[in-house]
């Protein structure tokens, strides 16, 4: 009996402690555009689309294919979702980045985050990339957005990670206009 309270008991510090609610893209999209019509479309990037990616975001795709979110009112597209999934240091993160028809981001919310969140990017860090474009800036941490103290590794990655974001929002959306 006194072993299943002592469980009970440090099972309700260790849960309490780090409580945080995250939402699925769907959820996210869903708040940020009522009424709207969310889709998913998977994409097999070619070894071009691949190369012009790596290229205009400075980094190495592990795969040539990508999922975004479509966001639809009737017909015209406002708003492309992607969702980034990485390793921070030995867990993963997953983060939304919320691109508008003109190519600039308009949000970035963690969705996932397996670290300890004390290393979590907190929303008035993130908010710093509201308005970034990769065509006009370069993103660049510790230039164009400050590092976050005590967790540098999180800020390089959601760096790195927003530049891939527009990258291939770039290549598959916005070179068609």
């Amino acid at each position: 009996m006194r072993v299943v309270f002592l469980l009970i008991s440090l099972l309700a510090i260790f849960s309490s402690s780090d409580a945080k609610r995250f939402y699925k893209p769907e959820e996210v999209l869903g708040k940020l555009f009522p009424g709207a019509k969310v889709q998913i479309r998977n994409i097999i990037l070619t070894k071009d689309q691949k190369r012009n990616v790596e290229k205009l975001g400075r980094i190495t795709l592990d795969s040539r294919f990508v999922s975004f979110y479509i966001v639809r009112k009737g017909r015209k597209i406002i708003a492309y979702g992607y969702v980034d999934t990485h390793r921070v240091r030995t867990r993963s993160e997953s983060v939304l980045f919320v691109i508008n028809p003109s190519g600039s981001l308009e949000l970035v919310e963690v969705l996932a985050f397996n670290e300890p969140l004390e290393y979590m990017a907190d929303k008035s860090w993130l908010v710093l990339f509201k308005g970034k474009n990769l065509l006009k800036d370069k993103i660049r941490l510790k230039r164009d957005i400050p590092n976050i103290t005590g967790a540098t590794l999180t800020a390089r990655v959601i760096t790195k990670a927003a530049r891939k974001a527009l990258a291939l929002w770039y290549v598959l959306f916005g070179s068609k206009k």
